[in-house]
Formats: C-alpha cells, structure tokens, sequence
C-alpha cells in the first residue's frame, strides 16, 4: 500500500506523514528528504545550483522509483510535485492520494516566519506573501482535487488531521 500525501507547502503533508505511518506501523518518506540524500544537497542548493527544471526531472525520477517499490509507505511530496510531467498520473495509478487541503490564511501564517527556507518564497517578501500563494493555489487546485481524497487542515492539530486521514483509508 502507497499512502501519497500532497498539498501546498505548510499544509503539514511531512508532519501529518509522520504520525500517521508511526500509527500505521509503515514506513515514512518525505520526497524532498530522499531527494536531499540522493543528491547529496539541499532542495535549496539544488534550484541555487542546477535549477528548478533540474530539480523537477530529479523529483519525478525519485517519485517513480518510490511508487515503483514493492514496499509500504507514506510519502509526503513538495507542494509542486503534483503539477509537474505526469507526477499525478503516476500518483493516481500507484497510490491512494490524500489532498491536505489548507486555506490561503492558514498557509500564510504557517509560512510567514520561515520564508528562507523554502526556494520559492525566500525572494517574495512578507507583502506580497499572500497573493503569491492565492495564485499558486488557484494554478495547483486541479492537480491537488484530483486526489483519491481530501482532508481540510484548516484549524486542526496534526493529531485530528492524522486520525481523519487514517479514517478516511
């Protein structure tokens, strides 16, 4: 069984994974972890370095290889994975599919204080924070409700979210 956790950045897809694979007694993987240790670099470095077409043909080939496995697991994906070759194609044949699926108010107050470390948002700036992810989210919907199902994050610890994920498998 292939548990794939995708959402916006924020929505809490590695901390949720986490638990619910502790729960679950399987294993879990963050795709962006497995990419860091296979490259031997930071997502960050990756984009600096070697871009960000680089880094999503690299995300894709990991991502294949995870749902290629004979294994259980949870894999929580990047915010962008789904949206990307076709990543959700895979995801859908290979996986049930869990949409985290977290307002804009939500994700903004969860990323506002942490915008250097993620490459995308690091050169935005607090001003225009929000109507950066009111943009992404509205371009990523279709990839994100295209999943097996969906869990709203909005107001939820990772506890609840967790318990609502393993009820909804």
């Amino acid at each position: 069984m292939k548990i794939v956790l995708l959402g916006y950045m924020a929505s809490g897809k590695s901390a949720v994974g986490k638990v619910v694979a502790k729960k679950m007694l399987i294993p879990f993987i963050d795709l962006d972890a497995y990419i860091e240790a296979k490259e031997q670099s930071t997502i960050s470095t990756i984009f600096k370095e070697k871009g960000e077409i680089y880094f999503r043909n690299k995300e894709s080939e990991c991502l294949k290889e995870l749902l290629s496995s004979k294994n259980d697991m949870i894999i929580s994906l990047g915010g962008g994975t789904p949206c990307y070759g076709n990543n959700m194609e895979l995801i859908t044949e290979n996986s049930t599919s869990i949409y985290l699926k977290a307002s804009i108010n939500t994700i903004f107050e969860r990323i506002k204080k942490e915008t250097l470390q993620r490459p995308l948002v690091a050169t935005i700036g607090i001003d225009n924070l929000k109507e950066f992810i009111a943009k992404h989210l509205f371009e990523r919907s279709p990839f994100y409700e295209s999943a097996s199902k969906i869990a709203n994050v909005d107001d939820k610890s990772i506890l609840e979210i967790s318990e609502e994920i393993i009820t909804l498998l």
